[in-house]
């Protein structure tokens, strides 16, 4: 395992190097944009956002905007039985088509005042806890996604990518243990020390990240 310090110096040079490409960071500087833009607009967007972050657990991005794009197709995503909700996710091809769906006609409840809610938080950390807990299906990775992509760019989003950076620098046990609150929150420090360091936002440092470990930036 690499020295603490000498890992980070190291992954922070990682995302140095690919901010310092035009190509990398015009992309990244496109995504957070796309993100800002979203936190303008009203909260039925933004409950769109939440569905999509509910879709992607244990799944894909691909697979999560898919889904929100043929529930939308089908006026399915606020409206209409569970029913429909499931054979859509399922055509789709989402494994767990039957939770899934249960999960978003549950939060349907929360649809037209999820945005109010969230912004009458005084910390980003309040407003995802709130998630966490009201939420069926939302743990702390996917509250935290759903977050930065409504433009709150003060927490990490700590996937198996963002874990297998971490571990590559020797900034982590390499236990592959699951991720605990105790663990995301101690994970996200040392996440938040790197984008101190860097002087960039955890959101934008997330997707740097994530772009090198995938060769994409995704929301």
């Amino acid at each position: 395992m690499l020295n603490p310090v000498r890992g980070l110096e190291a992954l922070e040079g990682e995302v140095i190097k690919l901010r310092d490409d035009p190509e990398v960071r015009s992309t990244v500087e496109g995504r957070v944009a796309e993100f800002l833009e979203v936190n303008g607009k009203d909260s039925h967007a933004w409950f769109e956002e939440l569905v999509y972050c509910l879709l992607t657990a244990y799944s894909s991005a691909r697979l999560g905007q898919l889904c929100v794009d043929a529930l939308c197709d089908r006026g399915a995503l606020l409206e209409g039985p569970l029913e429909e909700v499931v054979e859509t996710l399922r055509v789709q091809g989402h494994r767990f088509y039957n939770k899934r769906a249960e999960y978003i006609v549950e939060a349907r409840r929360l649809a037209p005042t999820l945005k109010a809610t969230i912004q009458s938080f005084e910390e980003t950390g309040e407003a995802r806890a709130w998630l966490v807990e009201n939420v069926k299906g939302l743990g702390w990775k996917e509250a935290s996604h759903f977050l930065r992509n409504v433009g709150y760019f003060d927490v990490a989003i700590i996937d198996r990518h963002i874990l297998s950076n971490l571990r590559e620098h020797g900034l982590i046990p390499d236990d592959k243990k699951g991720l605990t609150k105790r663990r995301y929150l101690e994970y996200e420090r040392v996440l938040q020390r790197m984008a101190d360091d860097l002087d960039m936002s955890l959101g934008e440092m997330d997707l740097y990240l994530w772009y090198r470990k995938t060769g994409e930036v995704l929301k």
